[in-house]
């Protein structure tokens, strides 16, 4: 490998420090989610294996949660997941799941971030209801920035949606996640964060059933996790600021 992906993770989880000092919050209030799209089994163990070797060596006060894998496609969640069963890690789905690819994206996600309609989480909650292992964890996915190449649901219609999730049996809300405008005005971007955050409070406040659990902010990346993070930010999603460019994909991917 050409990149030092200890090191590099390493000064990932130092920016996210100093974002949280900046912003008045605590250190352990972040977590980092690695985005693994394209990225090599061999790359994504080194990573994860950098991280535990680092996390035991902290003191257990200052000691941050172990990072997140987070996969776009449920094709390469499904050919990276059994490779790295030994390492446990929470695997979070954060590219839109089709209503075929639920089954396998079950086996492995912990989470689901990517819900944006109502007909997408009663599958999810159809197949989740009785499993052993309890609730599925999903968040509602919100497009702030109104750009049609954007997944994700209106803000308006967010707190209508979240609730009717948050009330589906083998579901549990955990919050909301959204891809940041594409804009180089970084207070559009920021407005944006804060229009997720309107989101999230709202839905909070209005103490409907399975909404108390509703706390996530999941937005920001690798070139703008600070913002994020000054805005709220519960989990950054970081991919190339790790493990470098992107590596190129074949068709069928």
């Amino acid at each position: 490998m050409d990149v030092d992906l200890p090191a590099r993770l390493a000064a990932v989880r130092d920016r996210v420090r100093r974002a949280c000092a900046d912003a008045g919050r605590r250190p352990d209030a972040v977590r980092v989610l690695l985005a693994t799209k394209t990225q090599p089994l061999d790359a994504v163990r080194a990573v994860l294996e950098a991280d535990a070797a680092a996390r035991a060596v902290e003191p257990s006060a200052e000691r941050p949660a172990p990072v997140l894998l987070g996969e776009n496609r449920v094709q390469e969640l499904v050919a990276k997941a059994p490779g790295l069963v030994a390492l446990e890690p929470a695997w979070h789905v954060i590219g839109p799941l089709q209503s075929n690819k639920v089954n396998a994206a079950l086996r492995w996600a912990r989470c689901v971030e990517t819900v944006a309609s109502l007909d997408l989480a009663h599958r999810l909650a159809d197949r989740t209801a009785d499993r052993p292992g309890g609730p599925l964890d999903v968040m509602v996915q919100v497009n702030v920035s109104g750009e049609e190449t954007k997944s994700g649901i209106s803000p308006a219609a967010a707190p209508a949606l979240a609730r009717e999730v948050a009330a589906l049996e083998g579901l549990r809300l955990t919050g909301f996640m959204t891809v940041g405008a594409r804009s180089a005005d970084a207070r559009v971007v920021a407005a944006g964060y804060d229009r997720l955050a309107a989101v999230r409070d709202e839905v909070l406040a209005s103490g409907a059933p399975g909404t108390a659990s509703a706390l996530e902010l999941s937005m920001g990346m690798s070139g703008d996790l600070e913002l994020a993070i000054a805005h709220g930010a519960t989990i950054v999603r970081v991919g190339t600021a790790v493990f470098g460019s992107r590596l190129p994909t074949s068709p069928s991917a």
